[in-house]
Order: structure tokens, then sequence, then C-alpha cells
């Protein structure tokens, strides 16, 4: 597949010219002097040295080869001579093989190594028992977050009065968060006996999963004309006012289209803040999955592009089975599953999705 090996080489030179360019920066007198600036040039450039090291690394060992290779070609070089650089083509192209792994695995690590993530789950099709298993998906991510040590903090949610939830929207913060959680996109689906069905039936219904990627404020710019904000007062159940105040807080990115209202503090600018931090990672996500889809094609093949109309999971409670689409897994431990025990399930599709990478790359 040499197309995605030269497209995969194509995005390793932009790092390594991104790299130069910090470089260069950096050693300007009036970027020394700007510790904004200069924070922001270091950090990215801390976050390319590795890889770029790597790439520098496989460049000369490509140039190695291709010397061993050019002795080949030289009738006049006695056979000793010939048998070193055959026996260097043979090492170098195993270093060659290693370095590109490794290099894919970094790349893979420094795309998914954002350590925050917002998460919206939305009740689907099934009524109230969608929006009672929207809660329960709620409360299994919350307690795997407990159990890795992250902190959740909720932004904002919608109650039903049986306790469920319409939609709720939450961050999860901690190392390794948008490795293991990004997998949760998609949709789900339920089937079980409802606590509203007194006849016993099963009945299934459906939830969607969103995870959208929490940037830093310095790795995404929205030029704030590109944001119409809407002031309004807050309304409870029913158009009942909840707050005399114009605390409710719409934010509109015209250049997307992309829309945010929170109403759920008293306070403005708690509102306006946690509204700025959904609309930054919406954003986000927009232009990057739209980067993906250029650059990377191939995803398809992989475990799934995190759409929310894709059906990526089904939870069976009367057969105890939780069963995964895109890998073909079933576990039957599905209680443990929702008490938060999900590291087997989230191993074994980050194990399938490095698979699959390896053998496009």
């Amino acid at each position: 597949m040499p197309e995605k090996k030269d497209s995969f080489l194509a995005k390793l030179d932009e790092l390594e010219a991104r790299f130069r360019e910090i470089e260069k920066q950096i050693a300007e007198p009036a970027i020394a002097g700007d510790s904004v600036k200069l924070t922001a040039l270091s950090k990215e450039q801390g976050k390319l040295k590795n890889i770029v090291a790597k790439y520098r690394e496989y460049k000369t060992t490509v140039a190695g080869i291709e010397d061993a290779e050019q002795i080949l070609k030289d009738s006049t070089i006695d056979e000793d001579f010939r048998a070193l650089a055959e026996e260097e083509i043979q090492q170098l192209e195993g270093k060659k093989n290693a370095l590109l792994e490794e290099m894919q695995n970094t790349l893979e690590a420094r795309e998914m190594g954002v350590n925050s993530v917002i998460m919206e789950i939305r009740a689907g099709t099934g009524g109230e028992e969608a929006a009672l298993f929207a809660r329960d998906l709620y409360n299994m991510y919350v307690k795997y977050a407990e159990g890795r040590k992250w902190k959740v903090e909720q932004l904002g949610f919608s109650a039903t009065e049986r306790n469920g939830f319409r939609e709720v929207i939450f961050s999860v913060k901690g190392e390794g968060a948008w490795s293991e959680l990004g997998y949760e996109a998609g949709g789900h689906r339920v089937q079980r006996v409802p606590e509203t069905e007194s006849q016993g039936r099963i009945h299934t219904s459906a939830a969607t999963v969103a995870v959208l990627p929490e940037p830093e404020e310095l790795d995404i710019q929205i030029a704030p004309d590109d944001v119409v904000e809407h002031v309004s007062r807050s309304s409870g159940p029913g158009g009942q006012s909840v707050n005399k105040l114009s605390s409710a807080v719409r934010l509109e990115h015209t250049p997307t289209g992309i829309t945010v209202s929170m109403q759920d503090e008293k306070s403005q600018h708690k509102n306006r803040a946690k509204a700025w931090r959904i609309l930054r990672s919406r954003i986000y996500e927009y232009y990057e999955s739209r980067k993906r889809a250029e650059r990377d094609a191939q995803r398809k093949t992989m475990i799934g592009s995190g759409d929310r109309s894709q059906k990526i999971r089904t939870y069976n409670y009367p057969q105890n089975r939780l069963t995964d689409h895109r890998i073909n897994l079933s576990l039957y431990s599905l209680d443990k599953i929702m008490s938060g025990n999900m590291g087997e399930l989230i191993a074994a599709l980050k194990d399938y999705d490095r698979q699959q990478r390896l053998k496009n790359l």
C-alpha cells in the first residue's frame, strides 16, 4: 500500500518542517520576550521532539540502505565487500521497519494523547426507557472514571420524571481519557425489561454517545467575531422562570453553524464558561474530523468514525451479554461492565485498533 505509506511519510515531513519553524521562531528576540508565545511554542516543540527524532533516524537509515545498494550495483566490488553490503542492507531494513512501526505508534499516541474529553449522551428511541438507559450509561462511565482516578465534571443535563436523562453532558479529565473513551462514540442499544413495563416483556431502546476531545485554548484559535452570543432568562419546566436575571447563554459559531446553549447555572458567567468549553470542543472535533476524512480514509476499515448514527454496541440484560459489533466481541459480564469494570472491553478495542493501523501502514 505505497499510497498510504507515502501519505504517512508526507505527514512526517510536515511535522519536521513545523519543528524547524518552531526552532527559528524561538530563536527570535521578539518571541523570547513574549512569555505566552514562548510557552506555547516550547510546549508544541516538546510534543514534536520525539517523533521528529525518530523520523530523522529513519531518513538516515534509508540513506544507508541506498548507499549499500549502490555498492551492490558496482561490478568491480569484490565478494567480501558485497557480502558486507548485503548484511548491512538486511540489518538496516529491519531497523527501518521497526522505526516505521515506532513512528506510527508515536503519531497515534500524539493524536490520542488528549487528556480531557467532553461526553454527550442523548436518549434515542424508546421513550422513558431510553432516558433510563442514557442514565445507566452515564453512571457506567462515571464509575469507570472514578476507578481510573479521573475527574468528572457535569456540564449540563435534562432529566425526566423517573430520573432518566434526555441528555447529559460532562467532562472527564485524566491521563489517557481520550485514548480509552474515544471508542465509545456511536449508537448504543439496550435489550431488557424496562422499569416501566408491568408485563415483563423485553424492549429494545437506544441512546447515542458523542466523545469530543477537549482541547486546551492554545490548541484551537476561535476568532471572537465568529461567535455570536445570545443572553436570555433561564426557564424551568413548563416555561416557569427560574431566574429573574438574564443568565442563560447561547453561543453560535457562524462559520460552522454550531450552537451551544447553557442555563444550568444561576450565574451568567458560569453558563458562559461552560458553553465556551463545549463550543470549543465541538468546533475542534468538526475541523479534526474533516482533516481525518481527507488524509485518513482507511479509518473506515478500523473501529469506526464515531458517527452517532453507527450502531456500535448492544447491551442484552436477559443474557448478561455485551456485544461490540465493530470487533465482533461478546462478553458475558454485562453486570460488571455496567458497574464500571470496562477494562477488558476497552483493552480489546485498543488492541484491535492498533492491529488495523499497523496493517494499513
